[in-house]
């Protein structure tokens, strides 16, 4: 079973409104952007996904593979305009090894030298 969840998870693509859902629910579909006003704001999760992939030097193609999504669900995450799962947060620290307190926040991370 776990294998065909993984088969969900990567054929889940992006389209215009952002990441599909897997099969499985690993994707929320919730976007965090602007639309919604205060409550989407309240909402969003804030992260370094791009921050530790520049340190690693690793692309979004080769994050996107290593979980088993769509390389655009990557973008789409950087950007703030889709949260994760709590499978799909905790499977990215993970990948990083760090704690997902690390890759994730309800409160805006602070600028780093400026």
């Amino acid at each position: 079973m776990a294998k065909a969840r993984h088969e969900d998870e990567r054929t889940a693509s992006a389209g215009e409104d952002g990441p599909a859902e897997a099969a499985d629910g690993s994707g929320t579909g919730h976007k965090g952007g602007t639309r919604g006003g205060a409550a989407a704001d309240a909402e969003r999760i804030h992260n370094r996904i791009a921050v530790l992939r520049a340190e690693r030097g690793v692309s979004r193609r080769q994050l996107a593979q290593a979980l088993g999504v769509h390389y655009q669900t990557v973008g789409y995450l950087e950007r703030g305009e889709y949260n994760p799962s709590l499978h799909l947060a905790l499977r990215i620290a993970k990948y990083f090894e760090v704690p997902v307190e690390i890759v994730f926040s309800t409160e805006p991370f602070p600028r780093i030298g400026g």
